[in-house]
């Protein structure tokens, strides 16, 4: 019965451990007083930290008073100031088009590949409407771990 105890509580700590580092995502605006039309209450990522080979979905909470009607998201990444990778995608390919005026979320997965390396990376991503212009930008830190916890809670 003890073994079964600390399997259990070994889990949940995992999980409260994960649950801690994802709400602690600290998101900047690229220009601390420029007024964008696009505001971001906050980023989510899942799982957290990301794992090699695992799907991971990044969802940004926003908020709009100005209906946009389309445009582009633009990210770069960053690792320990490198840049590694860069990516326009079409904004209604995350979210649904038209945006209507009040909150909405932008949502993209992706799973990365297996020689990834673990550590710290920064992402900056730009969203501009139709005509080019920019709505917001923002950036924020993530990790990318060793192990998933799948991988950890199948070792306990």
């Amino acid at each position: 019965m003890a073994g079964i105890q600390s399997k259990l509580m070994s889990i949940l700590l995992i999980c409260s451990a994960s649950l801690l580092i994802a709400d602690a995502i600290d998101v900047k605006y690229c220009k601390k007083n420029k007024d964008y039309g696009v505001k971001v209450s906050g980023v989510e990522i899942n799982p957290y930290p990301m794992q090699r080979g695992v799907e991971t979905t990044f969802t940004i909470s926003a908020s709009t008073e100005t209906p946009i009607s389309g445009g582009s998201l633009d990210i770069d990444v960053s690792y320990y100031f490198f840049g590694v990778y860069s990516e326009t995608s079409d904004l209604c390919s995350k979210t649904d088009c038209p945006v209507a005026s009040g909150e909405f979320a932008i949502s993209h997965t992706q799973s990365l590949p297996g020689v990834t390396p673990p550590g710290s990376y920064s992402l900056t991503m730009k969203l501009k409407d139709g005509n080019n212009k920019e709505l917001t930008c923002i950036s924020f830190d993530f990790s990318v771990g060793w192990y998933s916890a799948e991988a950890e809670i199948a070792s306990i």
